[in-house]
């Protein structure tokens, strides 16, 4: 897609800091790290989000994020790393993308990004999962 960032970097028209390049994905460093190493896994097909993904774009996506979550322990001494796929909402290249961001015991991130919350009940909790369930069944 000809105004798409990720697009641009695979094509080799926009720098990056390449770090895996694939027939089916390119991983690259977020010019924004969480932590420094903090890499971006995109398809090298044009794939908004999550949704829009093919069964043939996920197995070499995850594959490559499984590698690098891997990689980053060797690379800078890493205790493990947080895997992240925005949709949409703070989503801020329309092209998807799998975060990997190294992680060590006590290096300040607390838990997820944002604020936690709690069902009132469980009678809450399952009229939650009930829908949920609904929506998967079509």
């Amino acid at each position: 897609m000809a105004d798409c960032l990720f697009c641009s970097i695979i094509a080799g028209t926009t720098p990056a800091q390449i770090v895996l390049d694939t027939p089916a994905v390119v991983g690259f460093l977020d010019i924004r790290p969480v932590f420094k190493g903090h890499t971006l896994i995109v398809p090298r097909e044009h794939v908004p989000t999550m949704v829009e993904m093919t069964d043939e774009v996920m197995v070499p996506l995850f594959g490559a994020a499984r590698s690098v979550a891997d990689a980053v322990r060797t690379a800078f001494g890493a205790q493990g790393s947080f895997v992240a796929v925005n949709n949409v909402v703070s989503q801020s290249v329309p092209h998807l993308h799998v975060h990997v961001v190294p992680r060590t015991k006590g290096d300040g991130l607390r838990g997820f990004f944002w604020p936690r919350t709690k069902y009132a009940d469980d009678i809450e909790a399952s009229e939650y999962a009930g829908k949920l369930r609904a929506a998967l069944a079509g």
